[in-house]
């Protein structure tokens, strides 16, 4: 600690001066006082958590944070931002007349506690449990009111018995797209028994085996397995998802390689709610950009699917500009595409163009050569624009159904199998991507739409594609059907036409988005609630066995490879128990006890984060995953938020895709399926900035301890050399952090409260500065000396009625501090009761009791602490978290008087005070009759006076 600090230098002969000391000990009290009386317990209509009747007839507001992930590291000061910023508003909220539940948990699977695990040989329980229990030390210090009998953590049985028990109903669900909803599967099953719906292949459905029909339900249910290609990394041991590799293609995590390959793997069909997760964020309370960015990724374009015929079968593309079909001169297949083997011939056609295949002597070389090659590619790699395109031709023709001509069939990296059909027409003359590659590859390039900027339609003369959505269509006639002279809109709603009448194609809409991979080679995530038998048919656990918690396992590391060997499989640290794997069970379906081994891929981390503002609710039910009616009183639907959802969700904008549209999704499957009114997560979304840092590196690039910086003339210093300095991040690593435990101790949590909310809007990045957060802590110092003298420690306040200056400066301060909080500019807040109590410092003398109160229960949601204790000085035995907030009188919020300014020619002659409420009329004959307008007129004609009330007169002379 500084011994010039000021909070640190308390004065011997101010005893009783509010200092760093004198803050701890208020701070730590009210936090003991807070947990005893159950101040922020927030009552439930009914169940265990019912309470005050009184307060749950109050309007509701369910405000939260995105879920922490409790790191070993600890907290540093820009962690709490987005908690300081909820607890604020949530106390406003409850001064404001609201029943308000607001609380914490801890998402806390996760790969870090893992790799923790395979670095010391500690359970992920043990580290995961220290870890929260380190971070609820840091958060209680920071004064946050939240509702503690309603947190938890991911990792606790009781939880993920829920997390279990929600991809079971999401299992045994289908998506009924003519309802344009979740049904249950047996429904469907019931409809494939009645004939109701036919069976693909003509046969019924009584005639399947098991392994048949589960494989049919497969291609319906909303979780489902299937052989898809996944970021697989040897060097981990496990698959990734596409987040946790780096744009080079390899794991951000350990830097190795990763390569695609095809595992069994759990997914969730997603896709199927791409319409509702794209039409439903218009009713939601979110930043646009966040809005854009789900729509962007949902990705939704309406084209065409087309049938290119080949040996007896076809592939089907799909294209947004079935217009241009005519100009279709080669194909190009996603390296993956399960097509790609049978289409491919033992020997190259007559005719191969050497370019064409890569320098292999057969078609089968060339496509494993290249395969190979694309597997170490991540997708950004595959789809850069600028690099070099390569492919390689697979020995095949396909036939454009427009025309009949025969077009060879490519693999090039640049088409991935995970949008559209995972195959593409290529129309050089039209699009970029197909153009570089026709001139590598020494392929015909047409033009089918007329060039407007004068280029002419010889392509040969191109430097680059033309594409355009505004202009003719030309060279596009075909025996039955023609194009030319249409526009892009005309010419499309006639190729489609066509498709569909000749049963080549048909009109279609097509989403970027893909179904979630929701499996993970991992030990420390929620274990799959799924058993084979010994067909390998999955089987759901029945609710009675849940939750199946994970096992001891003595490694808990996948295994590991050569991480150059794509052609490995993961070993999952679950599959060496197989006292766990192998199991008898009797799953009350009516066959009896039976062998069964289970699913040994566990859950990905979003898994448990995808429900968890639904446990707030209800966090003791054991017998349901929430009750109906708690869950319609806090989240269900209302005026202005039509699909129901948390008040207010504030987090950061990283999450803006994946956890949010994960979340959203299982939301709408439980709304579906009936077990919850409210058919969104989170109404109202608000991103907070980021507490950015200065990093300072030596001549090496390594970063050096800040704390130890020096700065002199211009330029940053450690030990004697000079060092680079640029804003950034704060982190461990970064050497930058500042925690809160460091600020607490200087300051007390009041003022680190403050600071943080005072840096500037809470939607904006800010740079960390300790020098500045000693402001503050004297604002809590003037403050204090307001009310309680620094010597005796008397309350010094005075029972008699304030002067009209001071009632205007509090008036208009309630004024605008309300208005602050309500809308989150809680910097603008701290500058208003920075103000007033600025205007009573000045002032002199005993401050008046009924303004200091007010003053007292203005700073209340920004500094509890210090507000608690100085409420107590005043007198009153309740606490300050459930008085009503001060309501501003009007009377005093309007200005007095406004300067009204006087020109005569555009000039200005004299300044009028004069009342807000004046007239015009009045306005004119108090300005024409002021000696200074008088004087300047001295005599000359007036041709017209235009009076703008109250603060403008201008007189246009003769």
């Amino acid at each position: 600690m500084s011994e010039t600090n000021p909070a640190a230098a308390a004065e011997v002969a101010a005893p009783h001066r509010y200092t760093a000391a004198m803050a701890a000990e208020i701070e730590a009290r009210w936090q003991d006082f807070w947990d005893a009386d159950g101040t922020y317990a927030a009552p439930n209509p009914s169940g265990d958590l019912a309470g005050d009747p009184a307060l749950v007839a109050k309007p509701k507001k369910f405000i939260m944070d995105m879920f922490p992930y409790p790191s070993g590291a600890g907290l540093h000061v820009g962690h709490p931002l987005g908690y300081i910023a909820t607890d604020v508003f949530a106390r406003f909220q409850r001064m404001t007349g609201h029943n308000v539940l607001h609380t914490l948990g801890f998402d806390a699977f996760g790969l870090p506690a893992e790799q923790y695990a395979v670095q010391t040989g500690t359970h992920p329980r043990v580290s995961t449990e220290a870890n929260i229990e380190n971070m609820k030390i840091q958060l209680r210090q920071l004064g946050l009111g939240h509702d503690k009998r309603r947190s938890f953590a991911t990792i606790d049985p009781d939880y993920y018995k829920w997390t279990q028990w929600i991809f079971l109903q999401i299992f045994n669900s289908w998506y009924d797209d003519e309802a344009k909803k979740a049904r249950p599967i047996s429904e469907l099953i019931a409809q494939f028994e009645s004939g109701e719906r036919g069976v693909s292949g003509g046969r019924s459905w009584n005639e399947l085996t098991a392994a048949e029909r589960a494989d049919v339900l497969g291609e319906y249910r909303l979780a489902y397995a299937s052989d898809a290609p996944v970021n697989w990394c040897p060097g981990l041991g496990t698959v990734l998802a596409n987040e946790e590799v780096t744009a080079d293609g390899r794991s951000e995590r350990g830097n190795f390689p990763v390569f695609k390959a095809k595992l069994r793997q759990w997914n969730m069909r997603i896709t199927a709610y791409a319409d509702r997760l794209l039409d439903d964020l218009d009713e939601l309370d979110w930043p646009e950009a966040i809005k854009l960015q789900q729509r962007n990724w949902i990705g939704r374009s309406e084209g065409a699917r087309v049938d290119f015929p080949i040996d007896g079968e076809r592939i089907t593309v799909f294209t947004t500009r079935p217009d241009t079909l005519f100009g279709a001169s080669y194909m190009v297949l996603a390296p993956e595409h399960p097509l790609v083997e049978k289409f491919t011939p033992q020997e190259w056609p007559e005719g191969t163009h050497d370019v064409w295949t890569g320098g292999h002597a057969t078609p089968a070389e060339a496509v494993a050569a290249y395969r190979a090659q694309a597997a170490s590619k991540s997708d950004v790699e595959r789809q850069a624009e600028a690099k070099d395109k390569t492919g390689v031709f697979i020995g095949a023709y396909a036939t454009n159904p427009v025309n009949g001509e025969q077009v060879p069939v490519f693999i090039a990296d640049y088409v991935l199998m995970g949008y559209g059909t995972g195959a593409i027409m290529a129309v050089p003359g039209h699009d970029s991507r197909d153009f570089e590659f026709a001139r590598a590859f020494e392929l015909p390039i047409r033009c089918v739409v007329e060039p407007t900027d004068g280029r002419g339609t010889d392509t040969a003369t191109w430097d680059e594609a033309f594409v355009s959505y505004d202009a003719r269509i030309v060279n596009s006639a075909g025996a039955d059907v023609s194009l030319d002279g249409l526009g892009v809109v005309e010419a499309k709603a006639r190729i489609t036409e066509w498709l569909e009448r000749t049963g080549t194609g048909e009109g279609t809409v097509n989403f970027r988005l893909r179904d979630w991979l929701f499996s993970r080679q991992r030990y420390w995530g929620e274990p799959f609630p799924i058993v084979y038998d010994e067909d390998g048919i999955a089987h759901a656990l029945p609710e009675s066995m849940l939750p199946l918690e994970l096992p001891e396992v003595e490694d808990y590391s996948p295994r590991t490879f050569d991480p150059d060997d794509a052609d490995t499989q993961p070993e999952t640290p679950l599959s060496r128990n197989e006292d766990w794997v192998n199991v008898t069970l009797d799953l009350g379906d009516g066959a009896g006890p039976r062998n069964y081994r289970r699913e040994t891929n566990t859950m990905p981390n979003w898994a448990g984060s995808c429900w968890y503002e639904l446990r707030y609710l209800d966090p003791h039910n054991s017998e349901k995953l929430v009750d109906p009616e708690i869950e319609r009183y806090w989240m269900g639907p209302r005026e202005g938020q039509p699909h129901g959802g948390v008040d207010l969700y504030v987090g950061g904008a990283e999450h803006a895709v994946l956890h949010l549209l994960y979340a959203r999704f299982w939301s709408k499957v439980l709304f579906d399926l009936g077990h919850v009114s409210s058919a969104e997560p989170f109404h109202k979304l608000f991103n907070q900035g980021m507490i950015q840092a200065y990093v300072y590196r030596d001549a090496r690039g390594i970063a050096v301890p800040a704390a130890e910086v020096e700065e002199r003339d211009g330029s940053s210093y450690y030990e004697g050399e000079k060092v680079s300095r640029l804003l950034g991040k704060m982190g461990k690593s970064l050497k930058n952090a500042v925690t809160p435990d460091e600020i607490c101790a200087e300051y007390g949590a009041d003022t680190l409260r403050l600071y943080e909310m005072a840096m500037g809007p809470l939607d904006v990045s800010r740079p960390w500065d300790t020098r500045a957060v000693v402001g503050q802590f004297r604002l809590l110092q003037r403050l204090w000396r307001n009310v309680v003298d620094e010597d005796s420690g008397a309350v010094t306040v005075v029972d008699t009625e304030p002067d009209e200056d001071t009632l205007r400066a509090l008036h208009k301060a309630i004024d605008g501090v309300r208005g602050d909080l309500e809308g989150m500019r809680f910097n603008t807040a701290i500058a208003k009761v920075t103000e007033l109590n600025n205007h009573l410092t000045k002032a002199g003398g005993p401050v008046s009791r009924s303004v200091a109160e007010a003053l007292v229960l203005l700073v209340a949601p920004l500094a509890p602490h210090i507000a608690e204790e100085l409420w107590r000085k005043l007198g009153h035995e309740d606490s300050v978290v459930h008085r009503d907030f001060p309501v501003a009188d009007p009377a005093y919020v309007v200005d007095e008087t406004v300067t009204c300014v006087v020109q005569i020619k555009g000039k200005v002659k004299a300044r009028l005070e004069v009342a807000p409420s004046i007239s015009e009329e009045e306005l004119e004959k108090v300005a024409l009759a002021d000696d200074k307008v008088v004087a300047a007129l001295d005599g000359a004609g007036i041709r017209k006076v235009i009076v703008r009330a109250p603060k403008l007169v201008n007189i246009v002379t003769a």
